[in-house]
């Protein structure tokens, strides 16, 4: 997808489930944290953090309670109106959705003790100017050998880009805009869908495959990519994802 195409695809899951994928029955092996922990531990009652593509805020109402106040921003109206929704729900008086692009935050300078950011797009240069001095950001990112069975089985070619690109290009733009502390983590862990239509609901609301389901032949790879990977966990996959702390 180019970016354009990945835009107009994010705001339209936004508006159906906020990338909510609670509902989804999967299992997994091997995963080395959970990114909202790593961030709420970097977290006092004092602070205020900046969620960076917060989508429908589910995570970051999840925490609402670790920090003084959380700021979650997103680019996409589907996924503020998903937010919306979801923070009246819960009722959250410490905890503010807003509509804004990442490469251009409209925060003083210094402002937030804590930055995070997972799955989603960001300017270090943007975080370096409203994180104060000695704050924390962390980010977690999907590596580019990400669900590698699935993306092969229907004939894609994700794989030429090389493993270990986008954290690199991160690594260094963060260490351009000043960052000293920068430190990195990855691992490739085992998933284990339960169902045919665990996977579809997976197929249909990420950009792994992009256009997922317009062919009718995509079923057809799907059944086929079932029957070779189906164990007695459920249909094998990889999730490969990448974290970085970098304090300013």
């Amino acid at each position: 997808m180019n970016q354009l195409e990945y835009k107009n695809f994010y705001d339209r899951i936004g508006k159906i489930n906020g990338w909510d994928f609670s509902k989804v029955k999967c299992t997994s092996e091997g995963v080395k944290w959970s990114f909202y922990r790593e961030v709420s531990q970097k977290c006092k009652k004092s602070d205020i953090l900046l969620d960076i593509g917060t989508g429908g805020g589910e995570a970051l109402l999840s925490i609402a309670e670790v920090a003084l106040l959380l700021v979650g921003i997103d680019n996409s109206a589907g996924m503020i109106q998903a937010a919306d929704i979801n923070l009246k729900k819960a009722k959250k008086s410490n905890v503010r959705i807003l509509q804004m692009d990442a490469g251009k935050i409209d925060f003083p300078e210094n402002f937030f003790n804590v930055v995070s950011c997972r799955h989603s797009p960001f300017s270090a240069q943007e975080i370096d100017k409203v994180l104060v001095n000695d704050g924390v950001f962390l980010t977690q990112q999907v590596s580019e050998n990400d669900k590698l069975n699935i993306i092969k089985a229907f004939g894609k070619e994700r794989t030429t880009v090389e493993d270990g690109t986008l954290k690199n290009k991160y690594i260094s733009e963060l260490s351009e805009a000043g960052f000293s502390d920068i430190q990195s983590f990855e691992y490739d862990a085992t998933e284990f869908y339960k169902t045919y239509e665990d996977l579809v609901f997976l197929l249909k609301h990420t950009p792994i495959i992009p256009n997922f389901g317009k062919s009718e032949n995509d079923f057809v790879v799907l059944e086929k990519f079932i029957e070779d990977n189906q164990t007695n966990k459920g249909i094998m996959t990889n999730s490969k994802r990448f974290m970085i702390i970098a304090r300013k």
